[in-house]
């Protein structure tokens, strides 16, 4: 495993990988040791037809298609590494062909349907400020929105406009755009404000009663805009999560950079996003733009 360990050095220094994403990796190709080492066979003395066969393998211990194809994606890596410090000539992964994803339909928003949406709370009062600093973070970051409701105050950093999502190897720096820290700015006096917030309360987005606010309780806030909007599509949190990525990778953002925004660890994940704006023409958003959107 002497290969392996180069590798996520590699990773970590070269590549600037996270943890999370080296863990990853390193899992994957730990698996890929175990059925080799089976074989009597070394990382340097597989071929396409051994890998073929360990595809075959994971599919019919009946590993998800999403699972396999992390797993080839670890390995092209590994194997590009090798090849690239001269341990190999060529990528025993050069001519294995992945499985197929079944095809998925997302929905994404338009730039103008993400505006109408997003200029829906009223920015008055606690509740309107608050739903509006929700729904331009959860826009301006992709978070989920299991990410977004258990968010800490102190995630927050204004300094540099960023905000921290996770905790431990899993933690993620994200940068906040204008119009979401200029939301949460007038948002975070009236939370603080609030009687009935409990003082050891650090979660960021809280309810009308001071306590956290809960996944249900944000479906429900986002399907009450979306109705408000008059849009005829179906919104969910999920939708701002998929808007963002396609926005940011039409307007020409690197893929691996969005890749590391959302807490992918393998490109594929996000393959679907570069799909979807490389098919729509015509559309291209600036991620980082002027706040133009009424306020209110």
């Amino acid at each position: 495993m002497i290969l392996a360990e180069n590798f996520a050095e590699y990773l970590k220094q070269s590549k600037k990988s996270s943890d999370n994403t080296v863990a990853s990796y390193m899992r994957d190709i730990k698996k890929f040791h175990a059925y080799i080492s089976a074989e009597n066979l070394a990382f340097l003395s597989v071929n396409s037809q051994t890998v073929s066969s360990y595809i075959s393998h994971m599919q019919t211990s009946g590993q998800a298609v999403s699972s396999v194809l992390r797993s080839i994606a670890s390995l092209r890596a590994f194997y590009r590494y090798l090849v690239s410090c001269g341990k190999l000539s060529d990528s025993p992964l050069n001519d294995v062909k992945p499985p197929k994803l079944p095809e998925r339909n997302i929905s994404v928003l338009t730039s103008k349907e993400t505006d109408l949406l997003l200029n829906q709370p009223s920015s008055i009062g606690f509740k309107g400020c608050r739903d509006k600093a929700m729904l331009e973070l959860l826009y301006a970051t992709g978070l989920k929105v299991t990410e977004l409701v258990v968010l800490k105050v102190s995630d927050i950093n204004f300094a540099d406009a960023s905000v921290r999502c996770g905790s431990g190897s899993k933690a993620r720096i994200i940068p906040l755009g204008t119009m979401a820290q200029t939301a949460l700015k007038e948002y975070m006096p009236l939370r603080n404000s609030n009687i009935l917030i409990d003082n050891d309360n650090d979660y960021l987005f809280v309810n009308i009663n001071g306590g956290k606010m809960s996944r249900q309780g944000f479906w429900k806030i986002i399907k009450y805009y979306a109705d408000k909007a008059k849009i005829k599509k179906e919104i969910t949190p999920g939708t701002l999560r998929n808007s963002f990525a396609v926005h940011l990778i039409e307007s020409g953002a690197d893929v691996s950079a969005v890749q590391e925004m959302l807490g992918h660890t393998a490109e594929f994940s996000t393959k679907i996003y570069s799909d979807v704006a490389g098919g729509r023409l015509g559309n291209v958003y600036k991620k980082t733009r002027k706040p133009s959107r009424k306020t209110k």
